[in-house]
């Protein structure tokens, strides 16, 4: 099947592929087994090609943003990991709307926003990733979630392109539901009007928050686990001492305690296992059951 299926991507694809590409090259945290099929799209057409010739030789997909809100076991995953990074497009829309691509990172498309003097997604700007994972996971910081200014969301579900509004999506805290298969190509957000020095100024606040208290200096996929109505999750894994525990190479941060780092030759399992001690003695502890917020993928 490997055989044929790459004859046909030699003769199809407009893109890149990379065969059994270790996927810790592709993850914030540094970890993981390899991808079968390590696949970027050249453009729409070429994606939507990609698509039937993985159904054709019946294989598996996994679409992927920046890697920093992922943990790709040991094991790797089997079929096709897909990445839209040449999905980067970024324009205004009129009266206050911005188009941005999947692709496109979340850092470039708010120093866009800026230069339009478009101003509401600052807060984005100290997330790592690329928009699609941010839309995938309903991403925030400072109270504000980027569906928050969602006006239309673009998506390709088999050779079909579905643009939705806002209010015809089902979303909240850290997920938006999406159909099995459905990949996200684009957004089109809805703005207000400002001046460049103060979205810089709102931006630079951000950024000095983040380095405050999440400049963990390790390898890491930002916060490990789902805040809770009762609290932010740090603070429960502070109340059961958990704060420098260590599995392998996998640690606690001693800087923030919802971050589990890489403190270097971690496996995929360190962190697995890690994630499994913490959830255990704070819910010993304090009674409350952490959920990962990492999105966890591949076989072990």
């Amino acid at each position: 099947m490997k055989n044929g299926f790459s004859d046909s991507l030699k003769r199809f694809l407009r893109g890149t592929a990379l065969r059994d590409e270790p996927m810790w090259r592709h993850t914030s945290l540094r970890v993981g087994g390899q991808a079968d099929w390590f696949i970027t799209p050249a453009d729409l057409a070429d994606l939507r090609a990609l698509l039937a010739l993985l159904a054709e030789h019946g294989m598996g997909f996994l679409v992927v943003g920046g890697g920093s809100n992922l943990l790709v076991r040991d094991g790797g995953i089997r079929g096709a990991v897909i990445s839209l990074d040449r999905f980067d497009l970024l324009e205004p829309a009129g009266d206050g709307l911005l188009r941005a691509g999947a692709g496109a990172t979340n850092r470039v498309l708010v120093e866009f926003a800026r230069e339009k003097e478009l101003t509401g997604l600052e807060f984005l700007v100290g997330i790592p990733g690329r928009l699609g994972g941010a839309l995938a996971m309903n991403a925030g910081a400072g109270g504000r979630a980027i569906t928050d200014f969602l006006e239309f969301l673009v998506t390709l579900r088999g050779s079909a392109v579905t643009s939705a509004a806002r209010e015809d999506l089902s979303f909240g805290y850290r997920f938006l539901e999406l159909k099995p298969d459905e990949i996200i190509l684009e957004a089109t957000f809805r703005l207000t009007g400002g001046r460049k020095e103060e979205i810089g100024r709102l931006m630079e606040e951000f950024l000095a928050h983040r380095r405050k208290v999440q400049q963990v200096g390790y390898p890491n996929a930002g916060s490990f686990f789902r805040n809770l109505p009762e609290g932010p999750a740090w603070r429960f894994i502070d109340a059961a001492g958990l704060r420098g525990m260590r599995v392998g190479g996998a640690q606690v941060s001693e800087v923030h305690a919802n971050f589990l780092v890489n403190r270097g030759g971690a496996t995929a399992g360190d962190f697995l296992a890690l994630a499994v001690l913490v959830k255990e003695k704070v819910r010993e502890k304090t009674g409350v059951q952490l959920k990962e917020e990492v999105r966890i993928v591949g076989g072990d």
